[in-house]
């Protein structure tokens, strides 16, 4: 880092948390509150940081507003805050303290939620496992962090029945509410308020593990109001209103969102399962001003067709929040076109945080590109050498921001340079500063000397009309050293041959990006944020003839 960075970094880091702070204070997140209620406020804060604490400043501020809306029905943030009390106390009455590792393997409702904050009540490790695991990597996942208590869903019984926590694991979300393990801890708990940890818990998100075993990447208690200002700054969420949240609590999309709204005093909007038509339902019968998806999550929605779509009243959206993975340019064109000017996509991961944020005119202008740097994020797209390049060109890119991850549990760390992290990706800046993702840097191949980035493909492929979904890996070619094969899923009811598509990527890219084979697909392989599995397709790949 340079010298002039060094003396200018005190005053951005201020300018940072002035707009952030000035941007929560415009959406109502926070505001002019009687003397009593700031002090109890900055207790709070005091006692169990920004997360630990959020439910309860809700409360103190929106108490008799419903917080979850989920399949068991509706909650307000008095009787949230009470159960996190209750949890809390139920586990030091139980011997869990400070250290401990609370694991969760839930699908979306309030008891997960619940669960978490407890944990950093507590001055515990939370670790989101992910619903998709199979019983081998629960296992694994569960000994790598050293889960010490297990809070699941029935119906993962299976998945979790080679782990034996030394303090217990209960099961929730029964359909009996008496069998309901959780529900009896929490009712036999204290509501009184919890003692404050010396230090307040980490959130420990997990990666994606599209390419291998997913890791660990823990995060302390936020010291900045970056993340939060960063998404305020540019959507107009508003306090007490409502949010539906469609993707998993368990990865960073769905959780981000869910802290925002109870900033906000907002009502969340929990299902355990995406289903495209009740998601519609839910918008339509909570009047709801915000969701939250990831990209095949509107692909769903628009496979219903513009008819079904429309039959619900959605006058009242304004932003849908969509993250977790690429979202295809022609998907954010056709669901502007019916939704209205409020996709909001944003560029990031579970290690750099909120990287770019492209609002709904950058979406109608570039609908390709991932918009430009957030509040609170620096980007620069760098060459093999660590050197920046100048716009316009190809590199690696590599993010800084206010609450990076500290890295994976298992050990390692993304490259750094100079203070900024590796995404992973490729890219490069447009003359007006959006990001544009070329590809993943470990994806891109070489085909007969020229380079090809499968996401260029794929971006192309899905705006034929007989083709719904899409995808394109590289293999070996003994000619011209790596060729490109592509996975296609047919839009129902029409129909296209392997030549056809070929023919349709020479006819608009290079002749040497057209896909060598064409396999057809009923449904392409993805984890449960909406990320294509290329690893099974490599697998799917090695079974197929050539």
């Amino acid at each position: 880092m340079s010298l002039t960075e060094r003396l200018t970094n005190p005053a951005r880091r201020v300018s940072i948390e002035a707009r952030s702070l000035a941007a929560l204070a415009r959406r109502g997140a926070v505001g002019i509150e009687s003397p009593d209620k700031m002090v109890a406020i900055a207790r709070a804060m005091h006692a169990y940081g920004p997360f630990g604490a959020a439910p309860k400043i809700a409360a103190l501020r929106h108490g008799g507003h419903a917080a979850v809306a989920d399949e068991w029905g509706q909650i307000t943030y008095d009787e949230l805050e009470e159960q996190v009390n209750r949890l809390t106390n139920a586990w030091i009455a139980d011997g869990l303290g400070p250290g401990a590792t609370i694991g969760i393997l839930c699908r979306n409702h309030r008891a997960p939620l619940v669960t978490s904050f407890a944990a950093s009540r507590l001055g515990a490790s939370a670790v989101w496992l992910n619903t998709a695991f199979s019983a081998r990597q629960v296992t694994e996942v569960a000994e790598r962090e050293g889960v010490d208590f297990l809070v699941y869903d029935h119906d993962f019984e299976e998945a979790v029945s080679g782990i034996d926590p030394s303090h217990g694991k209960v099961a929730t979300a029964t359909e009996d509410v008496a069998d309901d393990a959780l529900r009896k801890l929490i009712a036999g708990g204290d509501p009184s308020p919890t003692r404050a940890p010396d230090k307040p818990g980490r959130i420990v998100l997990l990666t994606s593990g599209t390419t291998g075993t997913p890791k660990g990447a823990p995060r302390s208690e936020p010291k900045s109001l970056a993340i939060p200002g960063a998404l305020l700054d540019r959507m107009p969420m508003q306090a007490e209103e409502a949010t539906v949240i469609a993707p998993p609590l368990f990865h960073g999309t769905g959780l981000v969102i869910a802290m925002l709204a109870i900033s906000l005093g907002s009502t969340l909007v929990l299902r355990r399962k995406f289903e495209a038509g009740q998601f519609l339902d839910d918008l339509a019968e909570h009047q709801a001003t915000g969701a939250c998806v990831v990209p095949i999550m509107l692909q769903r929605v628009l496979a219903l067709g513009e008819e079904e779509v429309r039959k619900r009243d959605l006058s009242h959206l304004r932003v849908v929040f969509c993250a977790g993975s690429q979202l295809p340019a022609e998907v954010a064109t056709k669901a502007s076109g019916l939704l209205g000017d409020v996709i909001y996509n944003l560029y990031g991961s579970t290690e750099v945080s909120v990287a770019t944020l492209a609002t709904p005119e950058d979406i109608r202008i570039a609908p390709s590109s991932v918009g430009k740097p957030a509040l609170g994020s620096r980007i620069k797209i760098l060459d093999e050498a660590g050197k920046e390049l100048p716009q316009g060109e190809t590199g690696r890119i590599f993010v800084g921001t206010t609450s990076p991850f500290e890295g994976y549990t298992g050990g390692g760390h993304k490259d750094v340079i100079d203070g900024l992290m590796s995404t992973g990706d490729v890219g490069h800046f447009d003359e007006n500063g959006r990001l544009f993702i070329d590809g993943r840097d470990d994806e891109m191949i070489v085909s007969g000397g020229e380079n090809v980035f499968p996401r260029e493909v794929e971006e192309l492929l899905v705006t034929h009309e007989a083709i719904s979904d899409a995808a394109a890996i590289g293999v070996d070619d003994p000619e011209f050293g790596k060729r490109l094969r592509a996975f296609v899923v047919l839009t129902e009811g029409k129909k296209v041959s392997a030549e056809e598509v070929q023919a349709f990527v020479k006819d608009n890219l290079a002749r040497y990006k057209s896909p060598r084979e064409v396999i057809f697909m009923d449904d392409l392989p993805r984890n449960p944020t909406g990320k294509i599995l290329k690893r099974e397709l490599a697998e799917i790949e090695a079974e197929s003839p050539s």
